[in-house]
This record gives structure tokens, C-alpha cells and sequence, in this order.
């Protein structure tokens, strides 16, 4: 019972000390779910309509767009800036597709799959023209070839020498299907809209009259820059009046940042451009001396590297292919510089002739276990050929076509290396006489080889080349990096930045309304950290030193101002609004001088210049040259004046304008309902087709790709 009893008084504690267990215990479930969620959140590329895409899920749609431009354009590579084209137009693809399909599912808009089969069958649409399955003969998409593809990629599926190539394709197809359906979804979405638009006769005759009827008119123009904005007194209240009334066009959809900043490129000391100027004598001077060109390129580490074949001007830098012209059959220049491309170049041309753009030709390849062999076998057939033998019946005996072939400049002329085999078989070809043959031999066997057409005979060269970047030294890159962190080190504040910035030789540059949808800060390459604290940095807050561009540059950032999604803050557009008060001002101003006139005469006496202006139409806007104005009023007013008397006093974009109209007539064209109707119809069209505008700023979007890419 004493036991019972103890453990009765240590009740309250124990409550407390379960319940302090129970909440620690619900705290780390909290807290795991909490670091969960944010951590998903990092992964988030971005949202639309509540749809999120995490990184993995972006970088995928990337990569299957990446392999389409590839096979397209026969390309390995891509440069930065198309890999920033191509996400962008995913991304920008991804969102329409979301805001169609959301709207389209509301309404019930779907594509079937025999819809899709109809279109494949008729093989007309553009997206289909672009596919490896297009009749030839007929211009037009075959679906039979598709069918065909499709049953040879399952049994080709388990062959590796076939997979790969089947696969490319499979996934190619599979691209252009996923995204002619949803453009047929989206034409399927815009026609319903278009058919929700129409027009009617009373519209269609007033809108013909309105462009069938011309007024000539005498115009006294009084230009609002007459009046000098320091005649005109502008209080604060007139301009939160006039912020009011033009507040909708300060709306704006998404973030965007004003930064401050200071970028500097670090350039080669004259220690640098010293020490390559004595590469570039002692390369121009070895080749004037008649050295081997293609050492003296490489120990100069050119970055053009020496082939030693005759190439046309398109295969030549356009500094270089602009100096060949004008040089003599082994001149060597002096080192000149090149600013577009920051290069010293040496150039020697080693020869020039006269060559053909184009070679038709043929060939039997000759093989053997041995190359004593092989030699004995393809000068069997050389003397065969040579007595009479017709070529492709020996090209079929040794299992070749020996057809014909063409070979031009442009599929070897900008290769960057070319081994002694294929220089050899090239400079055959290329100088070879229609009809010539030849027994060229190789390390793998012999070729026969007989040209049989010549075409488009050319100038080429043969130069040696030694192109280098003016590069900064590792000492001129520690030097100029010292100097910048000095500066940023001992400038924490913005203020501090652009006082002292003069003293360091920097200058301080603004760039206002940074959306983080854009790939650059300041124009550098490789800024996306620095990007990234922009988007997280608060008002007044200076960043740390970036090394940016190619390695060439550094860049520090301050954020001086934050604009939200909304309406933007009057002291952000004082400027344009004050032009707006200043015009509204000068109006008045202007409009007095002109209340007494009664004659477009008398106009002249108070200052403003009189001009006739002809052929003006309700459905076109008036150009006046005294103010240098396009004028949409002054059609409407015209329109709306009796001829010979004087209007009331128009307030245009450019001035105040008084008129008379001395005559009018109607063009000599008849009326017809039905194509005025239509073509009231497409316009009404043409502005439908902005609806996606109205969809994106209710579809929530979440950019968040700065984060990542």
C-alpha cells in the first residue's frame, strides 16, 4: 500500500514527464514532415494551375527535346544559348499544355485516337512533314512507312547493331505523336472559341463605310512641346490623380528586381600581350623561313590546326579569308590583331588554285589477309579497267555498287584533323582529271578510285594558320581578383559601392525589372548563383564576389528594389505618369490660344501651323507632320464632322488640333455584306487568339527555373 501510495504522489510528475515524451515525439514527426516538404519543395522546378514539375521530371522533357534538334539538324552539340532556347520553349510548352488541358477537360474537348488516325492517314499536317516517314514521290506523310518502322523496332528490339538506331527514331516518333496531339487539342480548343465570334450586316456596312469614306481637311497643329515642361507646374496630387485613373497599366504578372552592379573584365596585361607577340614573331618568322607549317601551327598551339589541304573562303576565319585575296603564293604576314575575335594571327599562303567545288566519282575498295596481297589484287584490276573492263562489273564482282558519287568542299573542308590516309584520297579527288584513275594504297588496302565529273571550279587555299586568344596570365588574373575583393570587402553597402567605385577604377551600372526567368545577370554567362541570391536577397543587400563569364569576369550585385505581383508604386512610374499630367497640362494650355479662333486661318495667329491632309478614313489614323504624331483621334473626329465646319479643339498624342473639313467623297468600291462580315470576323479572330494572356495570369505559374538552370 506504501508503494501504491508513493506512486500515487509522483502522478503529476509523470503526466508531465508522458506528456513532454508524447510531444517531443510529435515534434520530430512534425518536424521530418516539415523537412520532407521542403525538401521536395528545393526539387521544384516550378507549378502551374497547381501542377507541380520537380527538377527530374523538367530535365527529362529537356533532354527529349535536346535529341530531336540533334537528329533534325544532324547535330552533336548544342552551344549555351540554344540549350537556354530549348528550355525555354519546354517550359513554355509545358505551361500551354497544362492551361489547355485544364480548360479543355472542363468542356469536355478531347482527341481520340481515331482522330489521330484520320490525320496520319491523311498525312497532310506540318508537324507529320518533318517525320523520317515521308513518300518521297508523293511529298506527303505514309503512314504504311510508319506501320512498317513500328513492326521492324519490336523485332529489331533485342538486336544491339539495329537498337540503337530503331530507338532514336521510335523516340523521335514518339516526341512528334505526343505533340501533334496536343496541337490538335489546341486547335480543337481555338476553333470553338472562333466559332463563338461573329459578326453581323449593321457592323459590316459601318465598318465599310467607315474605310470607304475619305475627307480632305485643313489641320492647324499646335505641338505640346510649343509649351516647355518648365512652364508647367505639376503638384503631387496630380500626380496620384492621374496614377489612379491610369492604374491598370501599371499591373504587372510577375516579380521582378532592380539591382545595381559591378562587372569587370579582367584583359591581358601588356606583360601578356608581350610575352604572345614574341610566339607570334617567332612563328611568323619560322614560316617565312620555309619551316614545316603544320610544326611550327602546332608548337604555337594555333587554334587552327594545319591539314595541308585546299579549302574555299567558307572554310576560313573571316579575318583570314579577308587577307588571302590580296597575298602572293608564299607570303607570310606579320602578326596583326584581330579585336572581333581578340586573336594575333600569322597566316602564310602556301599555295592557291584553281579547284573544283564538286567531284563525281567511283570507287572499288580492294582488301587482302595481307598488303602484298592486296597491292597484287587491285593492280589486277587496275590494268582490267584500264583495257576495256566496264568498272561497276568488277565493283559487283568484289560485291560493290561502284556507283557514282559526289564529294564537295563543305564535307571535308572544315574538319580539324585529317589523317595521312584521307588527305591522300581527298587530294586525289580533287585534282584528278575527269576520267582519270588511280591506284591509291593504304594501310587498310587499296582503293580504286576514277573520277568521272568536275563542276564549279573554285579558288582554294592552302594556308598555315596561327590564330591565338590574347589571354590574361594567371599573375594578371590574381592581381585583377585582388583588387575586386579589395573593393568588395571593404564596400559593404550600396552606398559605399558607388562612392567608392571611381577610386578602384569600377563603374557602378543599373538594371531595372529583372524577371528570374531570365538566364543571365548582366549580360555574363554562368551568373546563376548570382541570380539566385537576387531572387532571395532583401532590399539594400550587397552580394558576395562572383567569378563569372568564361572565367573572365567578376561581378558583384547590390538589390535595391523588390516589385511584387500587382500594381507597381507610383514613385516606380512618377516618370511616365508625369508625362501623362504634363500632356493633359499642356492640352489646356494649348486648347486656350485656340478657344477664340474662329477661322483655320486666324490658327496661324496664335502660334499654330496650318497644313492640308488628304484622304483621311475612319479605319486608319491620321500622321501629322507638325507634330510628328500618329493621331487615331483626329480619324475619329473627321468622321464625325460635317463638311465645312470647324471642329471643337481635338486633343491628340502629339498636340491640340483645330480642323475644317473642304471635302469628302466615297471610294468607288461596292458593298459586299458577307466578305465585309468575314473579315470582321478574322479580326475578331486575331484578338481571340490573345486568350492564352488571359488563362496564363489565372493559371498560379511558379517559375522557379533560375534555381537550376
Amino acid at each position: 500500500m506504501a508503494a501504491i501510495g508513493k506512486i500515487r504522489s509522483w502522478g503529476p510528475t509523470l503526466v508531465i514527464v508522458i506528456g513532454l515524451a508524447l510531444f517531443a515525439f510529435i515534434a520530430e514527426e512534425a518536424f521530418r514532415s516539415c523537412e520532407a516538404t521542403k525538401n521536395q519543395q528545393r526539387q521544384q522546378v516550378g507549378e502551374v494551375l497547381g501542377n507541380k514539375i520537380n527538377v527530374q521530371e523538367f530535365q527529362q522533357l529537356v533532354d527529349e527535346y535536346q535529341q530531336v534538334v540533334k537528329m533534325t539538324q544532324g547535330r552533336d552539340n548544342l552551344s549555351e544559348d540554344e540549350m537556354n532556347s530549348i528550355k525555354d520553349q519546354v517550359w513554355q510548352t509545358y505551361v500551354n499544355s497544362i492551361i489547355i488541358n485544364e480548360e479543355c477537360e472542363k468542356l469536355g474537348l478531347k482527341v481520340t485516337d481515331t482522330e489521330m488516325q484520320n490525320i496520319l492517314r491523311e498525312g497532310t499536317n506540318s508537324m507529320l512533314l518533318q517525320s523520317p516517314f515521308v513518300n518521297q514521290q508523293t511529298g506527303r506523310f505514309d503512314v504504311t512507312m510508319l506501320t512498317k518502322f513500328l513492326a521492324d523496332y519490336q523485332q529489331n528490339a533485342n538486336n544491339p547493331q539495329m537498337a540503337e538506331q530503331y530507338k532514336a527514331i521510335y523516340d523521335y516518333w514518339q516526341f512528334l505523336e505526343k505533340n501533334l496531339r496536343q496541337q490538335t487539342l489546341t486547335q480543337k480548343y481555338q476553333a470553338l472559341l472562333a466559332n463563338c465570334l461573329i459578326s453581323n450586316p449593321v457592323s459590316a456596312k459601318a465598318a465599310f463605310e467607315g474605310r470607304n469614306k475619305e475627307s480632305d481637311i485643313l489641320l492647324a497643329s499646335l505641338p505640346y512641346s510649343s509649351v516647355n515642361d518648365k512652364d508647367v507646374e505639376v503638384s503631387d496630387a496630380d500626380l496620384k490623380n492621374k496614377y489612379n485613373e491610369k492604374k491598370e497599366m501599371f499591373k504587372q504578372t510577375v516579380e521582378t528586381r532592380d539591382i545595381k552592379y559591378v562587372a569587370f573584365q579582367v584583359l591581358a596585361s601588356a606583360t601578356d600581350r608581350a610575352e604572345l607577340m614574341k610566339t607570334m614573331v617567332d612563328a611568323s618568322q619560322k614560316l617565312e623561313s620555309g619551316a614545316v607549317a603544320s610544326e611550327v601551327v602546332r608548337k604555337a598551339q594555333s587554334q587552327i590546326p594545319y591539314v595541308g589541304l585546299p579549302v574555299t573562303r567558307q572554310a576560313l576565319p573571316s579575318d583570314i579569308a579577308a587577307r588571302v585575296d590580296s597575298m602572293a603564293v608564299g607570303q607570310t604576314t606579320k602578326p596583326f590583331e584581330t579585336q572581333r575575335d581578340n586573336t594575333l594571327n600569322v597566316v602564310k599562303l602556301i599555295s592557291k588554285q584553281q579547284l573544283p567545288d564538286s567531284v563525281e566519282f567511283r570507287m572499288i575498295q580492294v582488301g587482302a589477309e595481307t598488303p602484298e596481297e592486296a597491292q597484287k589484287r587491285a593492280d589486277s584490276i587496275y590494268t582490267a579497267i584500264r583495257g576495256g573492263v566496264a568498272f561497276d562489273s568488277i565493283a559487283k564482282k568484289y560485291n560493290q555498287t561502284g556507283e557514282k558519287q559526289w564529294l564537295t568542299s563543305a564535307q571535308y573542308q572544315n574538319s580539324t584533323a585529317i589523317d595521312a590516309d584521307s588527305k591522300e584520297y581527298l587530294t586525289a579527288l580533287t585534282t584528278m582529271a575527269s576520267g582519270d584513275m588511280k591506284n591509291l594504297k593504304f594501310s587498310s588496302g587499296n582503293v580504286i578510285v576514277q573520277v568521272t565529273d568536275r563542276r564549279n571550279f573554285v579558288d582554294k587555299y592552302d594556308v598555315a594558320i596561327v590564330k591565338h586568344t590574347i589571354d590574361f596570365s594567371k599573375n594578371t588574373y590574381s592581381d585583377a581578383y585582388n583588387k575586386f575583393s579589395q573593393y568588395v570587402s571593404e564596400n559593404k553597402t550600396l552606398d559605399d559601392l558607388e562612392k567608392n567605385a571611381e577610386k578602384f577604377g569600377f563603374t557602378v551600372s543599373e538594371r531595372k525589372d529583372i524577371m528570374n526567368s531570365e538566364h543571365n545577370v548582366a549580360n555574363l554567362r554562368a551568373t546563376r548563383e548570382a541570380m539566385k541570391w537576387i531572387f532571395d536577397a532583401k532590399e539594400g543587400e550587397v552580394s558576395p564576389l562572383y567569378e563569372c563569364g568564361s572565367n573572365d569576369n567578376l561581378l558583384v550585385v547590390a538589390l535595391t528594389k523588390i516589385h511584387p505581383v500587382g500594381y507597381r508604386d507610383l514613385d516606380d512610374v512618377k516618370d511616365v505618369v508625369k508625362q501623362e499630367v504634363l500632356r493633359d497640362k499642356k492640352f489646356d494650355m494649348l486648347a486656350k490660344k485656340l478657344e477664340g479662333v474662329k477661322a483655320i486661318a486666324d490658327a496661324e495667329k496664335v502660334g499654330a501651323k496650318v497644313d492640308s491632309v488628304n484622304q483621311i478614313t475612319f479605319g486608319a489614323p491620321v500622321f501629322v507632320q507638325a507634330t510628328g504624331a500618329s493621331e487615331p483621334v483626329l480619324s475619329g473626329a473627321v468622321s464625325a464632322t460635317e463638311k465645312g465646319k470647324l471642329s471643337k479643339v481635338v486633343k491628340g498624342n502629339g498636340g491640340a488640333y483645330l480642323f475644317q473639313i473642304i471635302n469628302q467623297r466615297n471610294n468607288e468600291h461596292a458593298f459586299d455584306a458577307k466578305a465585309q462580315e468575314q473579315q470582321l470576323h478574322q479580326q475578331a479572330l486575331q484578338a481571340a487568339g490573345r486568350f492564352m494572356q488571359e488563362l496564363y495570369q489565372k493559371a498560379n505559374i511558379v517559375d522557379n527555373r533560375y534555381l537550376f538552370f
